[in-house]
């Protein structure tokens, strides 16, 4: 009886640990779901650009599919250019009034190219981030994820970026924006030394030659919501984090759809691999999957769920 009574104990003391270990663990990026949104952006017929309009919906509509599954309330933001119809697509979390926080990644590529990391990975990351945000009891504020078409050229820096439809709207509406992340190139690292450059030569002596880390880029005079995200981003993160603050027109610091934001009067930052400045594959045909790093663009996307949650 009392060898028996002790076997019992024993397989208690044994399963209960790993049963709490399990239940009590918090949710975090899963590399797996990241590299099946990779697979489905970079699969489409032809390269997801505006020259291929067919692919570039069939982006969207995955992403859309993404965002409902993960609980969101789904909206397209339709707009004509040249013709033909783009779309941005929005999945919002939280509460449905009061200030909100933009979080967003541009779906499109750059030419005839799978844009693996440019900017699949920024679309993955919104995507898995989306699932996490839904497996959230509660809210403070809303979150609003938000995927953009026609970042790239031709159409960069104008009129027709999704982004600056987006931004335009909020503020037209006069919407109380918290502040706005943009998610650019996640995914390329490289621990080797003199594999990071700069757009001035001697940041490596204070940023380093490795390219084995996230940064988090603004402008001057960028406001308090910068400072806050940059600040607990880095304090949160489980990988190498480089807070980056320039003036507006050092070369790379606005070149992503944060930048439409700020013409707007809203503080926004850059999340990125710094982009060109370490990834040769950049606009490339070889900006493939085999070249990314899932397990840290996973540490990357925690780092983001970590920091909105305690803004």
């Amino acid at each position: 009886m009392f060898c028996r009574f002790s076997c019992v104990l024993l397989l208690v003391l044994l399963v209960q640990p790993a049963y709490a270990q399990r239940v009590e663990k918090p949710n975090t990026a899963d590399s797996s779901r990241l590299r099946q949104h990779l697979l489905a952006l970079i699969g489409t017929p032809q390269p997801r650009n505006y020259q291929h309009p067919a692919s570039l919906a069939q982006a969207a509509d995955y992403i859309r599919r993404e965002l409902q599954a993960a609980g969101a309330r789904s909206t397209d933001q339709p707009y004509a250019v040249q013709g033909q119809t783009y779309r941005n697509l929005i999945g919002s979390f939280g509460p449905e009034t009061g200030p909100r926080l933009i979080i967003g990644a541009h779906y499109d590529v750059c030419g005839e190219q799978p844009g693996a990391d440019d900017n699949g990975t920024g679309v993955a990351a919104l995507l898995e981030l989306a699932r996490l945000l839904g497996q959230q009891p509660s809210l403070p504020y809303r979150i609003d994820l938000v995927a953009y078409t026609l970042e790239e050229p031709p159409f960069f820096r104008t009129q027709q970026m999704g982004s600056y439809v987006h931004a335009q709207a909020l503020h037209t509406a006069g919407v109380p924006v918290r502040g706005m992340v943009a998610l650019e190139m996640l995914g390329y690292y490289d621990d080797r030394k003199h594999s990071q450059r700069y757009p001035f030569g001697p940041l490596k002596f204070i940023f380093g030659s490795r390219g084995n880390y996230v940064t988090v880029a603004q402008k001057f005079g960028n406001g308090r919501f910068g400072r806050q995200f940059a600040r607990q981003y880095k304090a949160t993160a489980a990988l190498p984090v480089k807070r980056f603050k320039a003036p507006a027109w050092l070369p790379g610091i606005d070149f992503s759809d944060h930048l439409n934001y700020w013409q707007f009067g809203f503080s926004a930052v850059l999340l990125t691999d710094t982009a060109f400045y370490r990834n040769q594959h950049y606009h490339q045909p070889t900006d493939t999957l085999n070249r990314l790093d899932m397990h840290r663009l996973g540490l990357a996307v925690d780092a983001v769920l970590a920091t909105v949650l305690h803004l």
